[in-house]
């Protein structure tokens, strides 16, 4: 089933299966992004060695993670073991061991993607946020817009930066297009404001992550196609296709 999915430079994200207590009590898990080198068999695989900044991350054999397949088909989700560490054409590789059966998994919408894509949007008016608290739906035509632009994207939310700041936990209409399949597609979404920052090395600049609030089926359906075709799309200019 392996080989059906995974294919070598898929990317992968390796997670510890055990948990930190950080200062104020919430658990989080060490996460690495690196992708896949060869496909030994069913159940073993080379990796690249993850890497932080520019340091080689060497995570101890015989230590257990959750591995995350994103393939053309979709999310994959397998337990993995590191059975050895070696430097083969000047890579740095890990051989894993799949200790689990690999698995559809519905994170798909968590998966950001990089990019560059402009963005428009504003905060919502008082009657829009009554709708929505309503579990109604009610757009004001005609209102100015702010510009900005999608540094990552998902089918969860998306991350921007711009010249402005808004408020975290503010509402927010946002709209900007995408290709799927060849054809380009307009998207106005309504977004929840998580998290605001100003980049430190461009005073003045604000980067924003935000939560899409109450998106159709379809519509994150094909944010996450518009995804998956990206990666594709890296993968053959990655291979000199």
């Amino acid at each position: 089933m392996l080989s059906k999915y995974v294919i070598p430079g898929s990317r992968v994200e390796i997670q510890e299966i055990g948990r930190k207590k950080l200062s104020d009590q919430t658990e989080q898990k060490k996460t690495y992004q690196t992708k896949v080198v060869d496909i030994i068999s069913e159940d073993r695989i080379e990796v690249l060695m993850p890497m932080e900044k520019t340091k080689l991350i060497l995570l101890p054999v015989n230590a257990q993670f959750d591995l995350y397949f994103y393939t053309s088909s979709g999310l994959f989700q397998c337990v993995a073991s590191v059975i050895d560490r070696y430097k083969s054409n000047n890579q740095y590789i890990l051989l894993m061991e799949l200790t689990s059966n690999l698995r559809k998994f519905q994170r798909r919408e968590y998966y950001r993607l990089s990019c560059a894509l402009e963005m428009s949007s504003r905060l919502l008016e008082k009657e829009e946020i009554e709708a929505i608290e309503n579990n109604s739906s009610l757009i004001v035509p005609g209102l100015p817009l702010k510009r900005s632009v999608i540094v990552d994207i998902s089918g969860g939310g998306l991350r921007f930066v711009a010249n402005y700041a808004y408020e975290p936990d503010s509402l927010i209409y946002c709209k900007y297009n995408l290709v799927t399949g060849g054809a380009a597609r307009e998207y106005v979404l309504i977004s929840k404001v998580l998290t605001v920052k100003e980049l430190d090395n461009r005073p003045g600049v604000y980067e924003h992550r935000v939560q899409y609030i109450n998106i159709d089926t379809e519509d994150r359906e094909e944010i996450i196609r518009f995804i998956f075709e990206e990666e594709r799309k890296y993968r053959k200019k990655e291979k000199g296709l």
